[in-house]
This record gives structure tokens, sequence and C-alpha cells, in this order.
């Protein structure tokens, strides 16, 4: 799987994709982020990428020309931007993404993009939630990471995806299934109790207490 990352800050992903699972897929040969900054593709000597929205406004726009530009170059089979008015990510999307071979992931920046990046370069645009941040970078980076666990072998344990919150099981819809709740040891803490039938050794009960509190 190949992650293409169009950014004004590649800097910003180092740290997150340096560590853990993220980390052990590269290694692994399983996962490729590549970082293209945008500002490779400016219209001007200045490293100009943006400029002030026709009929005025507050803040600044992606212009279309960089990112146009920068798509030539990269050839992807998807491209996604990350914009407030996105549809929002969800665990069905991240399984639909792991399986494809390649992603270009777009992160917005300033007050926005022009409407025509959104029209003609772009399969879709996505949103991690209802709320605004200052650029695409972390949604990016969440993305990735929700979509990369699901890669077969990037897990040691590939069934820890089959059962888990906002996965499809039990014939419910995947944004209201829940993991159900797990213990580890000790028993016993604060007076605080392991529910008794997770100790009872008998699997029967235990599934369907698992499924009972789903």
């Amino acid at each position: 799987m190949v992650f293409d990352i169009l950014t004004l800050f590649p800097e910003m992903f180092f740290g997150p994709f340096d560590q853990s699972i993220i980390k052990r897929a590269v290694d692994k040969n399983l996962v490729k982020i590549n970082y293209h900054n945008l500002r490779e593709w400016a219209v001007d000597e200045r490293g100009s990428v943006d400029d002030k929205p026709y009929g005025g406004g507050i803040g600044m726009l992606l212009r279309v020309e960089p990112v146009y530009q920068a798509l030539q170059t990269i050839k992807s089979s998807r491209v996604v931007l990350l914009d407030a008015r996105g549809e929002t990510f969800s665990q069905k999307k991240a399984q639909e993404y792991s399986k494809l071979d390649q992603i270009t992931l777009i992160c917005g920046h300033y007050e926005g993009v022009d409407e025509r990046i959104k029209e003609h370069l772009v399969d879709e645009s996505i949103s991690i939630g209802n709320y605004v941040l200052t650029g695409g970078e972390i949604p990016s980076m969440v993305i990735i990471d929700a979509v990369t666990r699901l890669i077969p072998s990037v897990l040691t344990k590939p069934e820890a995806t089959e059962i888990e919150s906002f996965s499809s099981h039990q014939n419910l819809e995947p944004s209201r299934h829940f993991e159900y709740p797990q213990y580890t040891r000790p028993e016993e803490f604060n007076g605080w109790k392991v529910p008794q039938v997770l100790l009872s050794g008998n699997h029967k009960e235990i599934e369907k207490w698992r499924k009972t509190n789903s």
C-alpha cells in the first residue's frame, strides 16, 4: 500500500509515523509513505501556493495550479482531499481504502482550497469530524493509521480487526457496534471486580456475555 501525502508541512508526519505499528509496517515493506511538499509546484520563485479569494473574504485559499501539477507527477488511483466539508471518515471507509494499492491525500490548509480542486482534481473529500483544524495533516495521520492496521500482515493477530468497535458484526450497522468491555489482572482492585462470568472458563457463557455487552 502506498500513501502519497501532498502537504505544506511534511515534517509534521515524521514523529507520529516513526513509532509503533506504522513504523513496523513501513519496515516490513507493507506500507510506503511518500511526502510531497506542495511548494515544489509553487507558482512563483517565492514559493506561493495560495491567494486571496475572489469576492473578498478572510484568509487565503490554496490555488488550483500547484495541486494540478503535483497530481500530474504523483499519478494516483485514488485522490482524497482532507476538508471540513467532506464526507465523515468511518471504519467502513477505512476498510474500503485498505483494499487499494495507492491513495493520495491532499492536506488542505489556510481558509480552504479553490473549489475547482474539489470539482475536477479529487475523487472525494473527507472530514474526520464536525470541527475545524488548522490543516489536513492531522486528519491524514488519522486516516493512514486507521487504514494501515487493516492491511493484511500488519497486525500480528489478524483477528484483532474482525471483532472491534465500528466494525460490521452480529448484523449490526458499523456505526452502532462497539466492542465488548475487556479486563485483565488483577481480578480485584480497590474493590472493583472483574465480572465473574469471565473467570468461569465457560466459553459459551462468556461469548453470550460479550454479545450482550457489545
